[in-house]
Formats: structure tokens, C-alpha cells, sequence
């Protein structure tokens, strides 16, 4: 049940914010292997004033429509982190249009046991949504 978070500045119009979910959804379900179904975005519009950071942010220009994306989800490995990183930079860009240089990410990793969603059933083998048919490569199933 991995929840994301998009903070960008307001103005943004809804068929922008769905492009975006769509492009994360699409990059969590390709490189994760989550269910379908398992869709769990917040976006956060900032007042500009309240959206505050550098023009150039480690030598890239960055415009007004930078958004930050922190994703929390259970344990990967860094293979799979960077794979997901690239795979959310290439469907931000088919989806919504988003430059790579205005997608900044972090990942906050909580332990399985951490998560609860009525209706959801955790396989005890692999510590994942039973609907998962392949453990994410990398996963290792728990004793």
C-alpha cells in the first residue's frame, strides 16, 4: 500500500494533477508489481511563498512548476529504487509533460507491519499484499 505525497505550487489544474498520478501509478505498477487498485496520492498545493527553493538546484535550472514527490512504501533495494526513480522520470514526461529537471523524489521506507487498510490481506510468507502473484525483483520472502 505504498502512499505518495506531490508538493508543488498552486495553480496547477486537475487534468494536470491526474496526468501525474497516472504517470506515478503507471511506474509503481510496472517496476513494484503493486495491484492495480493500490492508488494512494495526496497532492499538496503551496502557496509560492510557502514553495521556497533556488532557481538552480545542483547546477539545473528548475522552473515554477517543480514538484517534490515523497513516496513511502516498505523495503526495496537500491537496484529497484533507481529503477523506479527512472521509470517515474520517463512517465511523468509521457503523461503530464514534466521536464526531468523539475521532479525532485524521496523515499521513506517503513517496515511492513507499519501499514493497515481494511479489506487488505498481508501474504505472512512474503510480508506483501497477497494479490501480489510476483514478489517486486529483490524481495525477499520473511520467515
Amino acid at each position: 500500500m505504498p502512499l505518495i505525497n506531490i508538493y508543488l505550487r498552486q495553480g496547477t489544474t486537475p487534468e494536470y494533477r491526474r496526468n501525474v498520478s497516472l504517470g506515478l501509478h503507471k511506474a509503481m505498477v510496472d517496476v513494484l508489481k503493486i495491484p492495480q487498485d493500490d492508488q494512494f496520492h495526496v497532492f499538496h498545493e503551496v502557496p509560492p511563498d510557502n514553495f521556497q527553493m533556488q532557481p538552480v538546484v545542483f547546477g539545473l535550472q528548475r522552473s515554477e512548476r517543480t514538484m517534490l514527490i515523497q513516496l513511502s512504501f516498505n523495503h526495496r533495494t537500491a537496484e529497484q529504487k533507481a529503477e523506479l526513480f527512472q521509470a517515474i522520470v520517463n512517465s511523468l514526461r509521457l503523461f503530464a509533460d514534466v521536464p526531468e529537471e523539475d521532479i525532485l523524489m524521496t523515499i521513506i521506507e517503513t517496515a511492513r507491519e507499519n501499514w493497515w487498510a481494511a479489506g487488505r490481506v498481508v501474504n505472512p510468507a512474503t510480508g506483501y499484499d497477497e494479490r501480489m502473484n510476483d514478489l517486486p525483483s529483490g524481495a525477499e520472502a520473511t520467515s
